[in-house]
């Protein structure tokens, strides 16, 4: 094996320890707003660590008394929670066949194209239309109806994804196996899918971040707690003439645990995936 220079490991350590930096610290500044005192954040000069730990903040947020700002937060949680899943799992749903029809068909390539094309739309062209089409059958302010908006979204998005991952993966494969005495249903539950689990994972975890993080359609879709989204009610946080900073902190810390847990679970499956599929020799 090629042995490295002293100097170009001290490079690559210390360029990797600078990119951790860049993208952790805004997470630990956000935490560190979290437990600091509301004079702390106002100070000047600026505390750079709080004079006093306050997770009191936390507290608030995470009640269960009804009516209480923890109380929506919570339930905005939930709502997140379940539109941006059942939002993945239709994409996936329809991703995995889609994206398999044609990867194996170039004919109707431009079927996904046309999808595509779409996805490309601002929010804004297609409110009106989603929204007459909600109110007509009666989704409007429904997680259910939020969770449909989300998978027009994320459908073509993660279609494309799971097209090009079945693209590197070889047609003969999966015709061995029929000649063998497969069907076609056992050869992409045998064959394919296994070697596709990295990125059916990524799209996954891809299409969840989309969905956790929209802001646009679940303002325009959602009036109250029985469907209103996160994002939405950390916007409320930070809508009054007086917002306080350390409470929106502290929601933002909460709002990014689901997707790193979603993340880990991912990263789980897609090296799961990397070692399984293949076929013996």
């Amino acid at each position: 094996m090629e042995r490295r220079s002293l100097l170009a490991s001290i490079l690559i350590h210390a360029a990797a320890l600078l990119l951790a930096v860049v993208i952790v610290a805004p997470v630990f500044w956000l935490f560190v707003m979290s437990i600091s005192p509301a004079a702390d954040l106002v100070a000047r000069p600026l505390n750079w660590w709080p004079s006093a730990m306050d997770f009191s903040r936390y507290a608030t947020l995470l009640s269960s008394i009804p009516n209480s700002a923890g109380a929506n937060f919570v339930a905005s949680l939930v709502n997140s929670v379940l539109v941006a899943g059942m939002a993945t799992l239709a994409a996936i749903a329809l991703a995995v066949p889609a994206g398999w029809a044609v990867s194996r068909t170039p004919a109707i390539g431009w079927s996904l194209s046309l999808v595509i094309a779409t996805y490309m739309l601002p929010p804004v062209a297609l409110a009106v239309p989603l929204y007459m089409a909600l109110a007509s059958f009666g989704l409007l302010n429904s997680v259910f109806g939020l969770a449909l908006v989300y998978l027009t979204i994320l459908a073509p998005f993660t279609t494309w994804l799971m097209k090009s991952g079945f693209d590197g993966i070889p047609r003969e494969i999966e015709q061995a196996a029929m000649m063998d005495g497969a069907s076609l249903f056992a050869t992409l539950r045998i064959i394919t899918l296994p070697l596709a689990m990295p990125i059916v994972a990524t799209s996954a975890l891809f299409a969840f971040l989309l969905a956790w993080d929209e802001f646009f359609y679940a303002l325009l879709f959602t009036s109250d707690q029985r469907a209103r989204t996160l994002t939405v009610a950390i916007a409320e946080l930070a809508g009054g003439r007086v917002s306080d900073y350390g409470l929106i902190a502290t929601a933002g810390v909460l709002a990014a645990l689901p997707p790193v847990l979603v993340g880990l679970i991912m990263q789980r499956a897609l090296i799961s995936g990397l070692t399984s599929g293949g076929v013996k020799g």
